[in-house]
């Protein structure tokens, strides 16, 4: 008898060698990953001319329009605030006198600075080298101003009266000529007494006393050259 056991055994053997041989798939060979090359489109080569190939055309970037420069404006200079105008006369038409102005003496051509005193009866003016003389039975004198290097020629006027000065610093009176002189000061022209005395050791060589402006003019101590100086 034969062994089954054997038999057994040889024929699983067997069955699993047909079964490992015919289970045998071929197998593919490995593919490679395939690379997709670039399309041409042909159409640019019909543009293609005389072997030169055609660009594709350049954009110019746009320019920004040019700013068109204004002339300049011209600098405006700032305007100065104007001067309130200067009153020269009352409501009524007097002159409005400050405590000094300038007074023009047209026999001499010149302009001299004056202080306006309310306190003085009269006017007085600077004279030097005074000398009295008698004209056709009248008495008359002789003159010249000096101040500050102004000094005019001789003038000769009649004497309108004599009076006499009593100085505090000095004991006695002194006798002084009153003569009559055309001024004006600002557009008013007028003739005023005048008492001749040296006073080119004082400030001003004109003071003018209430006898001129009592009744053409008001004064205002505030005030200076209220009046324009009078032109040559």
């Amino acid at each position: 008898m034969y062994n089954w056991k054997a038999i057994i055994t040889l024929m699983l053997s067997g069955g699993l060698v047909a079964c490992s041989t015919t289970s045998q798939v071929p197998v593919e060979p490995e593919q490679k990953p395939q690379i997709e090359q670039p399309v041409v489109d042909d159409s640019s080569k019909a543009d293609e001319k005389d072997g030169e190939s055609s660009k594709d055309p350049v954009t110019e970037p746009e320019k920004e329009p040019e700013k068109v420069e204004k002339p300049a404006e011209p600098e405006k200079k700032p305007v100065p605030p104007k001067k309130p105008e200067k009153v020269t006369k009352t409501s009524d038409g007097k002159l409005i006198l400050g405590e000094e102005e300038w007074v023009y003496v047209p026999g001499l051509e010149e302009s001299f600075k004056a202080r306006v005193d309310t306190g003085a009866t009269t006017s007085s003016i600077s004279a030097i080298d005074i000398v009295p003389f008698e004209r056709d039975g009248k008495d008359w004198v002789k003159f010249k101003i000096e101040h500050d290097g102004i000094k005019s020629q001789e003038v000769s006027l009649p004497v309108e009266r004599w009076v006499k000065i009593k100085q505090s610093s000095a004991e006695g009176t002194q006798r002084r000529a009153v003569i009559v002189a055309n001024i004006q000061i600002g557009d008013l022209k007028d003739k005023t007494e005048f008492t001749l005395a040296d006073r080119t050791h004082l400030t001003y060589p004109l003071l003018l006393g209430r006898s001129f402006f009592r009744d053409v003019a008001v004064v205002d101590v505030s005030k200076k050259y209220v009046q324009d100086k009078v032109k040559k």
